[in-house]
């Protein structure tokens, strides 16, 4: 067993403690998925644990979920979930920057927070993102309005934020305009647990720069 397998294992068997066999059915089914393509140099061990501890919060609530999931456009989601005929994505981030950006951790990481919900929202009757407690992500204000409410000044001040990183294919003012932030996800890894959030309510109890 190599140290990605043996570490899901360990969050496994934490998850598995007071869940119901049905649960805990769901995910080993989970976990084998996220080893398997570990072994294809898919998924990375901090991202798949946290996607795994953040699955059982939505198998509780009553999603059928799936981990690195395709959805519409070619884009892989996380985590995927299905109640009835309602549709969920959630999408984490550890606050990882890439050492080409090591000069603009801040900018970098604000573009990806605004690029993640322009783009999946669109895909899904509800978005969220999921984030450790250690990392404070950068939730551009915009995206706590309703899409109604949102001025075109602030809609291409988001679309040149993310020109400026992600070209290929660019964030249109569209999916920035209709795009919707439901949820945060604080995930608690240590103690297998997690808790949700309003996004305002996430916003308005972290710190912000350059806003």
């Amino acid at each position: 067993m190599d140290e990605f397998q043996r570490d899901l294992s360990i969050v496994l068997e934490r998850l598995d403690e007071n869940a119901e066999e049905r649960t805990r059915g769901k995910l080993k089914i989970l976990k084998d998925r996220l080893v398997r393509l570990h072994g294809e140099k898919v998924v990375k061990i901090n991202h798949s644990i946290m996607e795994l501890v953040c699955a059982k919060h939505l198998i509780l609530k009553g999603y059928e979920v799936n981990a690195e999931h395709l959805i519409e456009g070619g884009l892989i989601c996380d985590l995927h979930g299905v109640k009835g005929y309602g549709t969920l994505i959630v999408e984490i981030e550890t606050g990882f920057v890439p050492p080409e950006h090591a000069l603009d951790p801040i900018t970098y990481c604000k573009a990806r927070i605004a690029s993640k919900i322009a783009r999946y929202s669109n895909y899904t009757n509800k978005f969220g993102l999921g984030t450790p407690p250690y990392y404070i992500m950068q939730i551009p204000p915009v995206f706590t309005k309703s899409p109604r409410n949102r001025s075109l000044k602030e809609l291409e001040e988001i679309k040149n934020l993310c020109d400026t990183y992600y070209k290929n294919p660019p964030v249109s003012l569209d999916e920035i305009r209709n795009a919707r932030l439901h949820a945060v996800y604080i995930i608690d890894v240590e103690e297998a647990a997690v808790k949700e959030m309003d996004p305002g309510t996430y916003s308005e109890n972290t710190i912000h720069w350059r806003y």
